[in-house]
């Protein structure tokens, strides 16, 4: 009888461990939702003489975008790699977006439309390889348009300078109302688990 028991306590205090890391998660996902929208609207009201301060909240996405991904990555099992690589891609196209300041703005055109195109790949395979949690569609929708937008900005990157920020802007305001979806998909998750414990 005490052998059956031990288990079934185990069983439900790692359940209840793993109810209070999705909580934790939840938190950070809403306010990096929240952060990627406001980043979004400062983007699309910019002014001409605020490009420079446009690159810099761009090179700062790009950084906690990398590390976003990268803490993602030791929290996965399936696909942990493209977590990683996109990680790295995304924290290496932060650094180099400060490191090259007086060319920042031809270099921020150009990584975004690369960061668009990886970003797009790692958002649309997990969306159709991952768990089919509620709101799973987001992850496909932002994937496809990440994947066309960067398409987009490495065949025209020559073109206006502020077509492309006005796209960054309308895809991080995208970007960050899918993790709002994300934050109160995994909050839904962890009620539910909770349920199923008591």
């Amino acid at each position: 009888m005490s052998s059956e028991a031990t288990p079934s306590g185990t069983l439900r205090d790692t359940v209840r461990a793993g109810v209070r890391d999705l909580s934790a998660i939840w938190w950070w996902f809403l306010a990096l939702g929240v952060l990627w929208t406001w980043f979004g609207m400062f983007v699309l009201s910019y002014r001409v003489g605020s490009l420079a301060a446009v690159a810099a909240f761009v090179g700062v996405a790009f950084l906690f975008g990398g590390l976003t991904q990268l803490m993602v990555a030791s929290r996965v099992e399936s696909w942990r790699w493209m977590f990683i690589v996109a990680g790295i891609l995304g924290v290496a196209a932060g650094i180099l977006t400060f490191v090259w300041p007086s060319i920042t703005l031809y270099v921020v055109s150009i990584l975004v439309a690369w960061y668009l195109i990886v970003f797009g790949i790692v958002h649309l395979v997990s969306a159709l390889a991952g768990p089919k949690l509620s709101y799973w569609w987001t992850g496909l929708l932002l994937g496809a348009a990440e994947l066309v937008l960067g398409v987009w900005a490495v065949r025209s990157w020559q073109r206006s300078l502020v077509t492309l920020v006005t796209l960054v802007g309308v895809w991080a305001i995208f970007h960050g109302v899918s993790e709002i979806f994300a934050a109160f998909t995994l909050r839904q998750a962890g009620k539910r688990v909770e349920q199923l414990v008591r």
